[in-house]
């Protein structure tokens, strides 16, 4: 364990995700003496990129591995990571619905491409989902904001037609009305897939909200793989913070409020839960309560493999998408979604697949090459689920057996080994329900504030909730530099500044 350094410091985050970096470097871009302490021995949480020792020099995402809102966040546009030499490659499709009886649905990065594809539903995936994607900015900052505050892009004229047009996507998809206004089930399948990045039962308002919003981004600036892994994203991250005096010190696990240094201000990117025992009876009681009574959400179970070649898939389109949703139609999909709702091991679990060499060759090996993947599971299962997610991708790809070298699964319990944060394999670190979203992880007017303590939490137990965006931890930084240290006007981010 590393020691404290002698010098006072003005701010401490714990936990290096990246919410907990875009807060850190929003501080220290301000002036202020920054100390982010992480428990584990590398840096990125979630987003992390690692050698498992499965093949030699084969890298492998922990947890996160294509990055939509890495473009697209207000948080990542101001930081600007292209710029700061990230290469964020784009594959020719953003994400395919593979079937059994049909061609695969595929969304392409363009949206007329997409609608081509899509037969008697062409002309309304254009008037939706194509309408969105040319007005990406303003879906993203509704969809990413505070939930406390008005986007100050709503009041502009243009946000009267496309704001309802996101809130009446969103409602019908959440609804049992879902099946409008889309009349094919390769259509109604391709939007449902995308609600597979969050985990919960559908249809239902929270989950369709993330499909309306990574389904915007698919054929706006699209979903890109970072070049060398998610690694890239936080390490620029790193560099940042440290050009700007920011110090990181690793194996340094805070258990109680004792384990960090004096400081105005402290900033945890932890689960509501944790924030609640490391600040134990130095909380209003109410406000303690509430975050130890924030429900955890099912999970997410995750195998590892080498494979020998790309996946054989059935229809070789759905090959060339950067991300694959397997799941098969709408209503397979929340047939197994309510076996995990209820505690129980689908026959066949939605699981989502990615091979990072479609778009950055560089991470084929010696001939071989990494396949991230992971199935929703119930709450701290402990299945190996290395057979389930085989026999899914092979039902798609007949031949996937073949062509794996190596492979290792992880449990939905043991997902917290990697990351402490996630709890029996909550991925979310919190429900996902349109309420949860919104009161995350309480309905007090400043979420991020843990009363007038100086303590602060900027994870993804607050709004907007969960993704590689940056979001939760730059508003709860907004919010400590005015309350803490009185400062209105907000540092610029961007790579000259």
């Amino acid at each position: 364990m590393s020691a404290y350094p002698s010098a006072e410091v003005d701010a401490v985050v714990v936990g290096s995700g990246p919410n907990g970096l875009a807060a850190a470097v929003t501080l220290a871009r301000a002036g202020l003496r920054v100390q982010v302490l992480e428990a584990q021995d590398t840096i990125g949480g979630g987003a992390r990129t690692l050698d498992l020792g499965l093949a030699p020099g084969v890298i492998h995402d922990i947890c996160s591995a294509v990055h939509p809102l890495a473009l697209a966040s207000p948080f990542f546009d101001a930081f600007d990571v292209r710029a700061r030499g990230v290469q964020m490659n784009l594959p020719e499709a953003s994400y395919a619905q593979p079937m059994d009886d049909e061609p695969a649905a595929i969304a392409w990065h363009d949206a007329e491409r997409t609608a081509d594809g899509l037969g008697a539903d062409a002309a309304t995936w254009r008037a939706t989902l194509g309408t969105l994607a040319k007005n990406q900015d303003l879906v993203v900052e509704l969809a990413l904001g505070d939930k406390r505050s008005v986007p100050p892009a709503v009041l502009s004229p243009h946000s009267l037609t496309i704001a309802p047009l996101f809130g009446a996507l969103l409602g019908l998809q959440g609804t049992p009305a879902w099946n409008l206004p889309f009349r094919t089930e390769r259509a109604r399948a391709l939007l449902s897939g995308v609600a597979a990045h969050a985990i919960g039962r559908i249809p239902s308002l929270g989950l369709s909200a993330t499909s309306a919003l990574l389904g915007t981004i698919a054929h706006g600036v699209g979903w890109p793989i970072p070049v060398g892994g998610s690694q890239a994203i936080i390490d620029a991250l790193v560099a940042d913070l440290r050009a700007h005096g920011g110090e990181i010190i690793t194996g340094h696990r805070v258990r109680t409020w004792r384990d960090v240094p004096p400081a105005r201000a402290v900033l945890l990117d932890t689960t509501a839960g944790a924030a609640a025992e490391i600040l134990a009876n130095r909380l209003p009681r109410s406000l303690e309560a509430q975050l130890r009574r924030f429900p955890h959400g099912n999970a997410a179970a995750k195998v590892d493999f080498v494979l020998s070649g790309p996946v054989p898939w059935r229809d070789p389109d759905v090959g060339r998408a950067g991300t694959q949703h397997l799941g098969g139609t709408r209503g397979q999909m929340a047939a197994a979604e309510a076996e995990v709702a209820a505690g129980r091991i689908p026959q066949h679990p939605v699981t989502l697949v990615s091979d990072p060499s479609i778009a950055d060759p560089s991470r084929i090996q010696g001939g071989v090459r990494p396949l991230w993947t992971y199935a929703h599971m119930p709450a701290g299962d402990t299945t190996d689920p290395t057979e389930l997610v085989t026999a899914q991708i092979e039902r798609f790809a007949p031949g996937f057996r073949d062509v794996v070298v190596a492979s290792q699964g992880i449990s939905a319990a043991d997902m917290a080994r990697h990351n402490p944060s996630l709890v029996g394999g909550d991925i979310s670190m919190g429900r996902v329900t349109m309420y949860d979203m919104i009161a995350r992880p309480t309905a007090r007017w400043d979420p991020y504030r843990l009363a007038d303590t100086g303590w602060y939490l900027c994870s993804a137990a607050t709004p907007p909730g969960p993704g590689v965006h940056g979001m939760n931890g730059w508003h709860a930084a907004q919010r400590v530099l005015r309350h803490e240290f009185g400062l209105r006007e907000m540092p610029d981010l961007g790579p000259s500044a």
